[in-house]
């Protein structure tokens, strides 16, 4: 990944780190289903360990804490204002981009929502979370298809994060990892719109979510004028304008 996208992600979310846990509704949602599922597919009520990957404000931390006796975690985020979700949760705390990072040993669960989007090879990361697996140990991550956004890139945005897939696509990685040592248990996906009063409000909602980590666009007042304009002309409805998201998960065990 060319280093300018963490670059520019973490200033992204640097600024929208406040305001990010109350307006990221959707990301608290697909946290709590993941966590769900879990408990769906037969996950056991207790971990020994786990490590969550990009724990951000706490959404998938405070859902699995609520399903799960965890005996104890280590959290790890790009942002190093994540630590005060760690200490929230007496957690450990790892701050770093997470290809770079040095990983726990052999955790029982292997959790990410909302984050692997923001890496150029998803699937790579999959690969070596199901090898870091402890023998029985479970993974559950979820990110973002291609049709995330879908507003914006059919307005001729090139600010999509760079690892928008398929959760065939992380199965694939899962397969290529190593066998048969884990075996993939759910693929999930689905698309659904937030709906705005106007297209500044869709602008304040990537602002205050930091999701529009990757965008290096300078408004002015004619570029702005002009987006919305775009905006509404091919996608105004009665009930406002529609901004797309598309989540995908994948969960998997690795075999005892």
């Amino acid at each position: 990944m060319n280093a300018m996208v963490p670059d520019r992600v973490q200033r992204s979310f640097s600024r929208s780190f406040q305001s990010y846990h109350d307006a990221a509704g959707p990301q608290a949602g697909i946290a709590a289903q993941l966590a769900a599922r879990l408990t769906e597919l037969g996950a056991p009520d207790a971990f020994e360990t786990l490590f969550e990957i990009g724990c951000g404000t706490g959404h998938l931390t405070a859902a699995l804490q609520a399903r799960f006796d965890i005996g104890s975690a280590t959290l790890n985020d790009l942002m190093p204002q994540a630590v005060e979700t760690a200490r929230a949760w007496n957690a450990d705390f790892l701050v770093g981009d997470i290809r770079a990072v040095d990983w726990p040993r052999n955790p029982d669960l292997i959790a990410s929502t909302s984050t692997i989007q923001w890496l150029d090879d998803p699937g790579e990361i999959v690969q070596r979370a199901a090898r870091a697996l402890a023998p029985g140990g479970w993974l559950a991550i979820s990110g973002f298809g291609r049709d995330q956004f879908a507003e914006l890139r059919d307005l001729g945005s090139e600010s999509a994060a760079p690892g928008l897939c398929a959760p065939e696509d992380l199965a694939q990685a899962l397969e290529q990892s190593g066998g048969g040592a884990v075996e993939v248990l759910d693929l999930w996906q689905e698309r659904h719109r937030l709906w705005f009063r106007s297209p500044p409000d869709v602008l304040r909602h990537l602002r205050e979510t930091g999701v529009n980590g990757r965008a290096g666009h300078v408004w002015t007042r004619a570029t702005l004028a002009a987006f919305c304009d775009g905006y509404t002309r091919a996608f105004a409805t009665d009930k406002g304008v529609p901004l797309t998201y598309h989540p995908v998960w994948i969960i998997a065990r690795r075999r005892a």
